[in-house]
């Protein structure tokens, strides 16, 4: 069994940054591909960012990219999101989730991942 409970959600204003934290037990980081996902009520849930078990390779979604950067830290067993220019539409609950299938490599259909947090709310007002 993998826990995953993220932290450091908030309200923030337009163009402010938050930094979110994923922080894993039962199992070694660094044999788990992660990945945030974020949801608003009456959406399809929606990728992220993704990083690879080294956290070499990165994946981000074209809504994010060059504002939002996922990094980890396998020796503290964490994950975390940097969020940038935060904007109205990234309001949501973000959950970080692990892939334990890391042969097929880093996807982000939220179906293919095994373990997910509880969420935490991200609100970015205008």
């Amino acid at each position: 069994q993998v826990q995953l409970v993220e932290s450091g959600g908030g309200l923030v204003q337009a163009g402010g940054s938050l930094t979110l934290s994923c922080a894993a037990s039962g199992r070694t980081l660094s044999s788990l591909i992660m990945g945030w996902f974020r949801q608003t009520p009456g959406k399809e849930r929606e990728f992220v960012a993704g990083n690879s078990r080294s956290g070499s390779a990165t994946r981000y979604a074209d809504s994010v990219k060059g504002r939002f950067t996922i990094s980890r830290d396998n020796a503290k067993n964490t994950v975390y999101l940097q969020m940038n220019s935060l904007k109205p539409e990234d309001t949501a609950v973000y959950y970080c989730a692990a892939d334990f299938d890391t042969q097929y490599g880093l996807r982000t259909d939220g179906d293919h991942y095994d373990y997910w947090g509880q969420g935490t709310q991200v609100t970015v007002s205008s």
